[in-house]
């Protein structure tokens, strides 16, 4: 399968389990891959024969600033959700969400989750 690749996605957002995260805010990276047959795209050189980038990024950017979760894991598979059902092209999605800045119990830490999701 061909693929896209959008990253990295930088965004300031308030997401987290604690308050103070939800309350203060970090920066989360998002890295998409879009699974596709890409062949009459590359062929015919029309856009509507592919996934627009603009469109997925607001898509991405969408969910990331204007939803909270406690999980970087919901957040992943909301945006995968809604990518491929806004996008019917779309084979299969994978979404990396990085969290740079993880608080611990003593300090703070990168942490990362990755979910892929095929249509059904």
């Amino acid at each position: 399968m061909d693929k896209i690749y959008l990253e990295p996605l930088e965004f300031f957002a308030y997401h987290g389990f604690f308050e103070h995260e939800k309350r203060d805010g970090q920066t989360f990276i998002i890295s998409a891959v879009l699974e596709l047959d890409l062949s009459a795209a590359a062929e015919s050189d029309d856009l509507m024969k592919t996934v627009n980038y603009g469109e997925v990024y607001d898509a991405v950017a969408d969910i990331t600033l204007n939803h909270k979760f406690d999980l970087i894991e919901k957040l992943a598979l909301t945006i995968i959700q809604r990518l491929l059902a806004d996008f019917p092209l779309l084979s299969a999605v994978t979404v990396r969400v990085d969290k740079p800045k993880a608080p611990g119990t003593t300090c703070k830490f990168p942490a990362a989750v990755e979910l892929r999701r095929e249509r059904k």
